[in-house]
């Protein structure tokens, strides 16, 4: 028996667009684009641009439906010009590029992804990350390959908000923290261990250009920094994320950071008030002191503060009070299930007092 590994192929660059029509050709000429309204508000131009000239046309821009879900992917598979278009073209942030993904799939046309945020790796990967109608996570959606191409155009997520690569950040990181931790002492296969070893990809240029970056979105100014931070969340996450889940299990995927994010996410208003990333920032840092980390824990705790990602429970809104809720869910997900060392409810007591502790020692 052996198998095949797809990864991402991509453009990116202030001007990224211009190679549609050179890259798309080969696969017909006929361009559904399926995305968020404000997504294809801001790149509508360009693409038609883009294409102009060439044998490509963009026959309609349609809206995916705001949610990630099969009922959504239902629709958009009985619209007229999904079914007369040879491609898709995936615009707007995640849940706009899950939803195109698993359509492209579900009619066996060929995908290119438009990312117009840098807060996830959509773009990139070959899973959609699917839900019901009311917004409550599914599954997982996994598929062979992961989209044709992807036009990074950094022009374009220059002016979004910061706070959504602001939050990318934080879930990035993530990826190198949990993937490391719950891979300790395992004898991996090549392509995990490949994925595993290229997660360091995910953390050292955004410990490194990080806070450059999220200043240089401030201004304006797409910069060296700002495109290396755009990479390891958009490209690095994505390798990483296809490779560690080649198999279709999570195990080197997530951790007890996303185990936290999903206790803190049960409190109502937790989940309208905070993103995904930031809250599994905070995550990680549980995670480093419970794996007894002290010098990386120092390292980002310092790096969160700097780019004002969470360092306490003050800023994720939860009090005392609520840590024994939170922790009995924490301890409750699969997430953790995979980990060198079983995760107990007074190691994130003790967590979480060493947290707090800090904060007052070191202001």
């Amino acid at each position: 028996m052996g198998y095949s590994i797809y990864l991402p192929s991509y453009s990116i660059g202030n001007d990224v667009y211009n190679n549609i029509p050179e890259i798309c050709a080969p696969f017909g000429k006929r361009i559904v684009a399926v995305g968020g309204k404000r997504a294809i508000a801001s790149v509508k131009e360009l693409l038609l641009k883009a294409v102009s000239g060439s044998q490509l046309e963009i026959i309609d821009f349609v809206w995916f439906g705001g949610e990630s879900s099969y009922e959504n992917v239902e629709i958009l598979m009985k619209n007229a010009s999904v079914k007369s278009a040879d491609m898709i073209f995936a615009v707007g942030g995640g849940k706009a590029t899950d939803t195109s993904k698993c359509l492209a799939v579900k009619v066996n046309k060929p995908v290119f992804t438009i990312p117009t945020i840098a807060s996830n790796c959509s773009a990139c990967t070959s899973v959609s990350i699917m839900y019901n109608e009311d917004g409550s996570f599914k599954e997982p959606f996994f598929f062979p390959k992961p989209p044709v191409h992807a036009f990074i155009q950094t022009s374009v997520i220059i002016n979004t908000p910061k706070k959504y690569m602001w939050a990318g950040i934080g879930d990035t990181y993530a990826k190198y923290f949990e993937s490391t931790v719950s891979a300790r002492g395992d004898n991996l296969v090549h392509y995990v261990a490949l994925g595993v070893g290229m997660s360091k990809m995910c953390y050292e240029p955004l410990l490194t250009f990080g806070k450059k970056a999220l200043d240089d979105q401030c201004a304006g100014v797409v910069s060296y920094e700002f495109e290396q931070a755009v990479l390891a969340i958009i490209v690095t996450t994505a390798i990483v994320s296809i490779l560690v889940t080649q198999d279709h299990i999570i195990d080197y995927n997530t951790g007890l950071a996303h185990a936290v994010y999903y206790a803190l996410t049960s409190f109502p208003h937790i989940e309208e008030g905070h993103l995904h990333g930031e809250l599994v920032a905070f995550g990680v840092l549980l995670l480093l002191l419970c794996d007894k980390d002290m010098d990386t824990f120092e390292k980002l705790y310092e790096f969160n503060k700097s780019v004002g990602l969470p360092i306490c429970i003050e800023d994720v809104e939860i009090t005392r009070e609520d840590l024994e809720d939170v922790i009995e869910k924490t301890v409750s997900m699969k997430d953790i299930e995979h980990n060198p060392y079983r995760i107990t409810k007074e190691m994130l007591y003790s967590a979480f007092e060493k947290l707090q502790n800090y904060k007052r020692l070191s202001h």
